[in-house]
């Protein structure tokens, strides 16, 4: 048996915090940095707890905003999706998106992401789109453009499509990765 639950940052103890990043740092294989926790924090998380109250799954999904078209979008950026290796491929990942596309269908004008090979193809199933135009970022000298990075997913497709793909997508500015 499982638990889903959702809270913001500042309703997390400091030993689900702890959990959490030691979740994430061995879920992508110590490749979790500093910055791409603090990207993490701020907002709401969904977490899956086993029967023994030990963390299966976390995601968390904080505010930015990007431009288009002249107005500013608030932005719920999906951050630190995560599934124990053990409990990988039981469903646990869709119901942590599930509780995050809640929030973001409530509170947000459009959802965001950046995904994995692998993770795409989850976000693809749960109907989120690659954005199909130009992306950028408002960075401290200016317009950034991001030539290695892969094209965010949107989420709900409804707000995706009023989107135009001939004009930029242009996102704040963060330390670490930048989407």
């Amino acid at each position: 048996m499982t638990t889903l639950r959702t809270a913001h940052t500042a309703d997390l103890t400091r030993a689900e915090l702890a959990a959490a990043r030691a979740l994430l740092d061995d879920a992508f294989d110590g490749d979790f940095s500093d910055a791409d926790w603090a990207h993490t924090l701020g907002g709401v998380h969904a977490l899956v707890h086993d029967g023994a109250g030990d963390l299966l799954a976390h995601g968390s999904v904080a505010q930015r905003h990007a431009v288009h078209r002249g107005r500013t979008l608030r932005v719920g950026y999906v951050e630190a999706v995560a599934v124990r290796a053990d409990a990988r491929r039981t469903g646990l990942g869709g119901q942590v998106m599930g509780a995050l596309e809640r929030v973001i269908g409530a509170a947000y004008d459009l959802g965001a992401l950046s995904a994995s090979a692998d993770g795409a193809k989850l976000y693809a199933a749960r109907g989120w789109v690659r954005w199909a135009g130009p992306f950028a970022a408002y960075g401290p000298s200016g317009t950034v453009r991001l030539p290695g990075e892969e094209a965010p997913f949107l989420f709900p497709v409804e707000a995706a499509h009023a989107l135009d793909p001939a004009l930029p997508l242009l996102f704040d500015w963060r330390d670490g990765d930048i989407l």
